[in-house]
């Protein structure tokens, strides 16, 4: 019912909707956060996806998103963006001020999902710092970059990195200690309503917090995550079949 040559209309519950994916260099595994079914293990052979958790601290993943692998531990952070809402009602979320997200983190040899956050507001992309210490997760609600320290002595503690142009996507890191934020339209227009196009699609934030450059004028109607590769943007949309590349001049 849900190979990819099927032609039938299926909830999206049903056969899931992968949201956030990452490699472990290391071992070859690809890492899925799917909005349904869980956290998800690709081994680096391919194959079948294994299910590698559905809850955490006893309460069940609801609307799994973001998702991003520390390369030197191996352990995977990822969001629960609302346990009240799921994937296909996000925009209750937003409109209704939910704060039931959490930021999560899964340690492959002890196979156990903790509890770093919750009474989150909408927390979505998350991106892993270079050295373990920190994640910077956004806030699609609040229009924002949150830093969580998760390592040394100011593990547990957060704050504001970046206040943003537009609701925020996917982070991911520029490999110059900054991050690309992919944006939707603009905090000023109404949940839903129809706009020609976002103003500003995406946003490099550097490590101080400051939007140093910015993507607009682009033919995507929204940006889902940019990716930086060796000076090549790739962009992606969950409105196209297809990503797009920026290659520098």
């Amino acid at each position: 019912m849900c190979a990819a040559k099927k032609k039938l209309m299926v909830p999206e519950n049903v056969c899931g909707r992968p949201l956030g994916l990452q490699f472990h260099h290391k071992t070859g595994d690809l890492y899925v956060a799917d909005a349904y079914l869980g956290l998800l293990r690709v081994p680096a052979r391919g194959g079948l996806a294994e299910v590698v958790a559905t809850e955490a601290g006893g309460v069940p993943f609801n609307f799994l998103n973001g998702l991003d692998v520390d390369q030197n531990t191996g352990d995977v952070y990822f969001t629960d963006s609302s346990t009240s809402y799921q994937r296909s009602e996000y925009l209750l979320v937003v409109a209704l001020g939910d704060e039931t997200g959490r930021l999560l983190r899964y340690d492959p040899r002890t196979r156990r999902v903790a509890v770093l956050h919750d009474n989150l507001s909408y927390p979505n992309g998350v991106a892993v710092a270079a050295d373990g210490s920190h994640v910077v997760v956004s806030h699609t609600a609040l229009s924002e970059l949150r830093r969580y320290w998760v390592r040394g002595p100011r593990a547990g503690e957060n704050e504001t990195l970046a206040e943003l142009p537009g609701y925020p996507d996917n982070v991911r890191s520029d490999g110059r200690g900054g991050y690309w934020v992919a944006l939707s339209h603009g905090p000023d227009d109404a949940i839903g309503a129809a706009v020609d196009a976002a103003p500003t699609l995406a946003v490099r934030v550097g490590r101080g917090g400051a939007v140093e450059e910015a993507l607009d004028g682009l033919s995507f109607a929204t940006v889902s995550e940019v990716g930086e590769r060796n000076g090549t943007l790739w962009v992606g949309s969950v409105d196209t079949p297809y990503a797009g590349e920026l290659s520098p001049l």
